[in-house]
Order: structure tokens, then C-alpha cells, then sequence
């Protein structure tokens, strides 16, 4: 790093007087180069002048690692739910019916580090958050500390009635694109497996009686979770599909074989 920015000030400096020979603008350009040379990728340092490069010096050899903060994978989209292999509720969960367009996904990831094999390749991991909104249907309350999921009929008509989780997770991504096309965009193909940890569970209700009542608790929430996803995508905008293998409650706390489903669209890969 030494190194470059004492070759970039010597450039920066000396650059006027190529400027004064050609009577022309000079452009000072540092670029990464993308193409591998020796096994190496390089930070090349060069002068553009009258449309022509010329290389001044290459250094700093780099690895494809990468440690960063990030604000991506912005996920919008529908949740929905599988009860014994069926998206039909069984008589017994009906206490579960759901308002289907009202039940939403939403997630972003913050952290991610991971390594760049070629311009094409890339394997990562990071961390982000989940949640899951269940607009329920019925005038009923899950209780809190229950062995069980245990829930209350209510009087009252609820205007809104939602039942939600939040976990932290973290994907491994397996990363596919292509080259750039004439716009500077490429076509991305992500998949692999996910967990989750719960970091919450939440009723919000909303209604003429009481106005707005928030409360929280693991409402029986399994404590943690793991699946598979994939998102399809050109530029920063695509499609993203997850599924879960466990129960959405933990073992013998809820429904069996009750499982989440999440589909949508997601900004920013």
C-alpha cells in the first residue's frame, strides 16, 4: 500500500508535464486488473494520453479474499407455509390460516466475507437478519412462556393481527455470473444452504378497543433453523426463492412438519 501511493504521487506530481510536451489533457488512471498474471492479480498504475495507456508499473499482488460491511441482498417477497407437505392447513392448525397476501418475507445481510476464484466464481459467507409476518386470520392471541404454543380466542375484532420471528442469518453462497454485457450489467446466479437463530418472536395487534398492543416472546419459535436458497438476478436487481427443512416450532412446541416458504424480489447482489 506504501508503495502505491508513493508511485501514485510521483505520477500525480509529474503528470503536468506530460500535459505541457502534448498540450493535451493528460488522464492519470489506476485500475485492478482482473486477468491473472503468474497466479496473481495486480493494481496496475498507467497514463492515458491522446487515447493511449501506457503502463508506468504494476504492483501490489492481491488474493481474492474479502472481509467487508455491506448493506445487500435486500429481500421483499411473500411467506407462506407447508403443513404436512400440503399448503392446505389440517383441521387441527386452522388456528394458523393466514391472510396470504399480507404474509410477508423481508430480510437484508450487513456482513459478508468470502473468496473470488476468477470474474466468475466467488464462494462467501455474512451474516443478516430475517423476519417472517404471519397476518393472521383469526381474533386469537398466542400466549407467552408456554410449554406449547398456546393461544387465546379474543372478543375483539382485530383490524390488524400479526404473528412474527426474526432470526440472524447466515448463507454460504456459491456465486455464478457472466461478463458484463454492453450496459456494464451481469447475469448472477446464487444458491446454498442457510441457518438461522432466533432472535425474537412478536404479536402486533391493532384494533378500536385497544389501538396498537406490541409484546414479545420465543412464542415457541424453533431456536433455530436451516434450509437452502437461491436468487437469480441481472444487475442489482433479481428474484430470490428459501426453504427450510425443520418446523417452523420447536420439536413437540407446535405444529409437526409445518414449514416455511419465502419467495420474492430482492435489490442489491
Amino acid at each position: 500500500m506504501k508503495r502505491l501511493l508513493i508511485s501514485a504521487l510521483v505520477i500525480f506530481l509529474t503528470a503536468p508535464g506530460f500535459a505541457q510536451d502534448n498540450k493535451k489533457d493528460t488522464v492519470l488512471v489506476i485500475t485492478a486488473d482482473t486477468v491473472k498474471n503468474n497466479n496473481k492479480k495486480s493494481i496496475t498504475i498507467r497514463i492515458g494520453s491522446n487515447g493511449k495507456d501506457t503502463t508506468v508499473t504494476e504492483i501490489k499482488p492481491s488474493s481474492g479474499f474479502s472481509v467487508q460491511f455491506v448493506a445487500a441482498r435486500f429481500d421483499l417477497g411473500l411467506s407462506t407455509y407447508r403443513d404436512n407437505g400440503s399448503f392446505t392447513l389440517q383441521p387441527a392448525n386452522s388456528y394458523l390460516e393466514r391472510e396470504t397476501w399480507k404474509s410477508s418475507n423481508f430480510g437484508f445481510e450487513f456482513f459478508q466475507m468470502g473468496y473470488r476464484f476468477n470474474s466468475y466464481f466467488k464462494i462467501y459467507t455474512g451474516a443478516g437478519l430475517d423476519w417472517n409476518h404471519m397476518r393472521l386470520k383469526q381474533n386469537i392471541t398466542f400466549q407467552k412462556d408456554k410449554p406449547t404454543l398456546t393461544y387465546v380466542t379474543e372478543t375483539i375484532d382485530f383490524k390488524k393481527n400479526r404473528f412474527s420471528s426474526q432470526y440472524l442469518r447466515i448463507p454460504l453462497s456459491i456465486q455464478l455470473r457472466t461478463k458484463d454485457d454492453r450496459k456494464g450489467n451481469k447475469l448472477n446466479f446464487v444458491f446454498g444452504p442457510e441457518v438461522g437463530f432466533l432472535l425474537n418472536g412478536k404479536i402486533k395487534q391493532v384494533s378500536s378497543e385497544n389501538g396498537k398492543d406490541k409484546s414479545k416472546d420465543d412464542y415457541n419459535f424453533n431456536p433455530f433453523r436451516y434450509g437452502a436458497f437461491a436468487r437469480l438476478g441481472y444487475g442489482g436487481t433479481g428474484v430470490y426463492v428459501k426453504y427450510y427443512g425443520n418446523d417452523v416450532f420447536a420439536d413437540g412446541q407446535g405444529p409437526k412438519d409445518f414449514k416455511n416458504l419465502a419467495f420474492g424480489i430482492m435489490l442489491g447482489f
